[in-house]
């Protein structure tokens, strides 16, 4: 691990002006590639304290041995310069999107004597004009399939076509009228070539006119009483409305856009695009990307128009580029866009109309690729059994372990504090298993304290059906399929009691409580070295030394053991790495439903609730005037008259509302105003 200190660039060496930078490792293979508007601030910030780096931007300044950059003129030349780094050197740190399939596009291939139509995979080629990217290569052969009664274009491979230019008979779609059949000399080369420029003309979003001259023609040869020809040209017509039935109308017909989305978590980002050429949806495509490197949504959305643009020839770029979030310098981006297509582009945000409403659609099949993703990984079983394998040599474990159980603890400012309990076993959750608890020795944000109950409380109940039936010692955790059914809910337990009461527990088929008596192999808790110590703290105090302990740190990902200062840092790459952050994730889950519902059922039952006429609004203003509820209770009419918005006969019925309810008095967090009761002991729960 190399000091960054070792290689900073002296002071006044990094010039002030735009340009693009390299980090090299002692190797000098590149590993992270970035631009800026001022080189000296932007690498200002790479050699600061280590403490206070991103967690992913500390790793890469101390993988790297060197700097260096690039001088250049604006911030356009600076983005260009990036682009084409990135792809030259392919840095480690720089975050690279994977296409998660391979899109077909439809291809005319206009750089041939007689263009051809056909369906293409893979990197774009000179002189052949590209439509999509489409889902599916059959959606592409329907289309084709109803324009060609009206575009008769070859899409013969290269054989047939010289095959049936060396025997002088066309293929079958030349008899059938589908081909202009330029191979028997049916048509000139010029035009067939004529034909393909319409075709693309079609494709590309002028519809209107195609349409309107068949129809036209189609009336003059009723007209001339050629009903045959009237009778083809209207099958030609409708052939076309079909082909255009097949993209959705979503925006007025002149619109030309790219939308872009983006899904993201701690570890992993989705973006998907929409392309839509004369108001209508011509194609889809997305992308998926670890977070290698400390990036927000804006930076995301940079690297997809990156991507996206960096290849395609300037024609693929529309009139509007929509996105999410603004690139850092949208106007460099813009310019860069606009170089590319010779006009200029709008980049911006949607804020309302019909574009603001697909990009809604756009963002929900953005969070549906992550979601699909995410599943996929998990269902693999090799990539499991690898996740399994790589946290138990990162911990130091003797084995996998086949059995792993996560808490967290969730409140709301320290009110209604309560902790669940998740189980995944072979890398799969065990929904059955799991468990959730309430907390109500203490007040306050004490996630702490609260860990160290739950850890007791849990394991307490382990040693006793131990104790109890005497057969679960040796005996490994069970494995098997993901039961369907929902989770269980035991019921609640006084702070330290050594059991859960029994009423609410899930029951076996003969009617007796399931045992609590399953160990884990590893426990992971929600939080860093803090939360670790206590449960580690927990389990010491009842003689427990078999088990394994870490904290898994939301914000940095960091994964911290007991009595390391340290915390062991996982590769972002790394399948145990997302494995326990999927566990992390479904733990907090499962505790903010649990807290929120216990929220929710006391926010009904406030006294404040029966006052005709009192919204929200002046709910929210009454606890902001007086600060609690418990000062509200206590104030007079003529006090609570002070109140804007509050008149007398609203004052006298807030008066008789407190004074008609039950000695239990709602509390109300004062950050938000929502309203939670208070017990009689007055400790909030």
């Amino acid at each position: 691990m190399a000091d960054p200190s070792s290689y900073r660039p002296k002071p006044g060496q990094i010039p002030d002006s735009p340009g693009v930078y390299k980090f090299r490792d002692e190797h000098r293979r590149v590993i992270y590639v970035g631009k800026a508007k001022n080189l000296r601030q932007r690498l200002a910030n790479y050699f600061q304290d280590l403490a206070g780096l991103h967690p992913r931007t500390r790793t890469m300044v101390t993988t790297a041995a060197s700097v260096e950059w690039t001088v250049v003129s604006t911030e356009v030349e600076a983005l260009q310069l990036e682009y084409s780094w990135i792809k030259e050197f392919d840095p480690r740190f720089n975050v690279k999107y994977r296409d998660d399939k391979s899109y077909p596009y439809l291809a005319v291939t206009l750089n041939e004597e007689f263009p051809r139509v056909q369906v293409m995979r893979g990197a774009k080629k000179k002189g052949v004009r590209y439509f999509g990217p489409y889902g599916h290569a059959w959606a592409i052969r329907e289309t084709v399939d109803l324009m060609l009664r009206v575009f008769p274009v070859r899409t013969c491979s290269a054989g047939v076509f010289k095959n049936a230019e060396r025997t002088g008979r066309p293929c079958l779609l030349g008899y059938i009228g589908k081909c202009s059949a330029p191979c028997v000399g049916r048509v000139t080369p010029e035009e067939h070539r004529d034909l393909a420029g319409d075709f693309c003309d079609f494709m590309a979003g002028r519809t209107g006119t195609y349409i309107r001259r068949l129809e036209k023609d189609m009336t003059q040869a009723a007209e001339d009483m050629e009903y045959e020809r009237a009778a083809r040209l209207r099958d030609d017509a409708e052939a076309l409305r079909r082909a255009m039935e097949k993209s959705a109308v979503v925006l007025a017909d002149a619109t030309d856009a790219d939308l872009i989305a983006v899904a993201e978590d701690e570890l992993e980002a989705a973006v998907q695009i929409f392309h839509v050429r004369g108001g209508r949806v011509r194609g889809q495509r997305g992308w998926v990307t670890d977070k290698v490197e400390a990036v927000d949504t804006a930076g995301l959305v940079e690297h997809a128009l990156q991507q996206l643009y960096g290849e395609e020839s300037g024609d693929s770029v529309p009139k509007e580029v929509l996105v999410p979030a603004l690139p850092e310098d949208p106007e460099a981006v813009s310019q860069w866009l606009a170089d590319r297509r010779g006009s200029q582009v709008s980049l911006r945000i949607p804020q309302r109309g019909d574009k603001k409403d697909l990009m809604v659609t756009v963002q929900r099949n953005a969070q549906q690729a992550l979601g699909l993703h995410k599943t996929k990984r998990a269902s693999d079983l090799t990539t499991r059994s690898r996740a399994l394998e790589e946290i138990a040599e990162a911990l130091g474990l003797g084995s996998a372990p086949l059995r792993v159980e996560c808490f967290d603890i969730s409140h709301l400012q320290g009110d209604d504090v309560v902790a669940s309990m998740v189980v995944f076993e072979d890398g799969l959750a065990r929904k059955s298993e799991y468990r959730r608890f309430q907390i109500k020795g203490f007040e306050g944000q004490d996630d702490v304290r609260s860990m160290h109950e739950v850890i007791g409380r849990r394991f307490r109940r382990y040693l006793q059906e131990k104790e109890r039936t005497g057969e679960w010692e040796d005996s490994p955790a069970p494995t098997g399929p993901v039961p369907a059914s929902a989770p269980s809910v035991p019921g609640t337990a006084e702070p330290g009691s050594a059991r859960e009461e029994p009423r609410d527990e899930p029951r076996e088929d003969d009617g007796r409580p399931k045992r609590f008596a399953y160990p884990p192999q590893l426990v992971v808790v929600d939080g860093g070295q803090p939360q670790v110590a206590a449960a580690k703290r927990a389990l010491d105090e009842l003689g427990i030394d078999d088990i394994a302990v870490c904290g898994l740190a939301k914000r940095l990902e960091e994964v911290w053991l007991p009595d390391d200062d340290d915390p062991v840092v996982l590769p972002r790459s790394s399948e145990g790495l997302y494995l326990l952050q999927r566990i992390r994730d479904e733990a907090h889950r499962f505790a903010i439903t649990y807290q929120r519902a216990k929220r929710a059922k006391r926010i009904r039952s406030s006294p404040l609730d029966d006052v005709p006429g009192l919204g929200d609004t002046r709910k929210q203003a009454l606890i902001k005037h007086f600060g609690s509820v418990k000062k509200l209770r206590q104030a007079t009419i003529d006090e609570i008259c002070e109140v804007p918005g509050i008149g007398r006969r609203t004052a006298e019925s807030v008066a008789v509302a407190f004074a008609a309810a039950a000695p239990a008095a709602p509390a109300v967090n004062t950050a938000t105003g929502e309203i939670i009761e208070e017990d009689d002991g007055g400790s909030r729960t």
